[in-house]
């Protein structure tokens, strides 16, 4: 089986590509033409490297997906403003459904994400499942929620209006090496000083080799068609014990201030208000003043992957602490067998 793999040089990218390849997977793989050097699988044997941008030259993605069989369709914008990310995110993925009926491939794994739950309107304590409502107010989110939410609907539009076979993935939080600290703890000031917003809500935290695997997974099962998964971790930690599980990892963590959920929400709630009824909504507020914002990013809410254990047939490997442990080490994750390489460019 050949799979096309975009956003491969992507943090979760590149770790799909390499399970992919370590399984035995012909990969195709989607870069952007820049210096493939810094790949640690770029020689791996059965790879291929597409220098191809996505928003651009679309014939160059239809010879791209000449022979592959499943479409793994990672890449996505998850800074700039709100341009970029329209581009990266919904503009390529226009650009790559697009080819894909041209070229008669139509299974396809889209990375998705938990930002497109409506997390206002779900009540603490709620497990959030597959089932949960979506976000109805999208203006009211970050670029990057906005963004995916677009995505998920032209995907959904690839699987009625042209026969697509779709699985969506939904990973949460998607942490290892070089991303420990999330945006679900706090708010970073500096690279030594974050501000702790919570410390006993779990956090929908997913290894990005377990979640490479859940992919890889879709890919495979015909069972995933049609279906959307959440990934995440069995061993979910509340904030506190995973800041805590960090510190005894990682010599040099942020020094913290920690600020309760329920003074946040109460006091994010009474600057909102007064923005609204007194200012017309005219001052633009930091994001962590919206309640939308802040209730996705810090709500005490429990979650699942008893549905993507049970149609992917998958398990996380890795616990939290072997997880953290392999994030801090010296071995090499991403280590597979060289050989040469066929690259195909524009």
């Amino acid at each position: 089986m050949k799979l096309l793999i975009t956003g491969a040089s992507g943090f979760l990218g590149q770790y799909t590509v390499a399970e992919a390849l370590r399984r035995g997977f012909q990969v195709r793989a989607v870069v952007r033409p820049t210096n493939i050097a810094n790949l640690p699988w770029c020689n791996y044997p059965g790879l291929e490297l597409v220098h191809i941008d996505l928003l651009q030259k679309p014939d160059y993605l239809i010879n791209a997906l000449q022979g592959v069989n499943v479409v793994l369709h990672i890449a996505a914008a998850t800074k700039g403003d709100f341009a970029t990310q329209y581009a990266n995110t919904v503009v390529a993925t226009k650009n790559l459904l697009k080819a894909m009926v041209a070229s008669g491939v139509l299974r396809l794994v889209a990375i998705s994400s938990f930002s497109v739950f409506d997390y206002l309107r779900i009540d603490s304590g709620v497990t959030i499942t597959e089932d949960s409502p979506i976000e109805r107010q999208p203006a009211m989110r970050d670029v990057y929620t906005q963004t995916k939410l677009m995505q998920e609907q032209i995907v959904r539009d690839f699987e009625i209006k042209n026969g697509g076979k779709v699985t969506i993935v939904r990973p949460g939080m998607i942490y290892g090496r070089s991303h420990l600290w999330n945006a679900l703890l706090g708010v970073k000031v500096s690279d030594r000083l974050w501000i702790r917003i919570g410390t006993n809500s779990q956090i929908p935290l997913t290894y990005v080799e377990n979640c490479a695997e859940a992919i890889v997974n879709a890919a495979e099962t015909d069972e995933a068609i049609g279906k959307t998964l959440n990934i995440v971790d069995d061993d979910l930690p509340t904030q506190s014990i995973y800041v805590n599980q960090l510190a005894k990892m990682m010599p040099r963590s942020p020094h913290t201030i920690t600020i309760s959920w329920t003074l946040m929400r109460l006091l994010t709630d009474t600057i909102w208000l007064c923005n609204q009824s007194l200012l017309a909504g005219r001052i633009k507020l930091p994001h962590i003043f919206i309640p939308a914002r802040l209730h996705a990013r810090f709500k005490p809410l429990h979650y699942s992957n008893t549905r993507a254990q049970q149609v992917l047939h998958w398990k996380p490997k890795y616990s939290l602490v072997t997880a953290l442990e392999r994030s801090c080490s010296d071995i090499d994750l991403l280590d597979v067998q060289t050989s040469p390489i066929s690259i195909l460019s524009p």
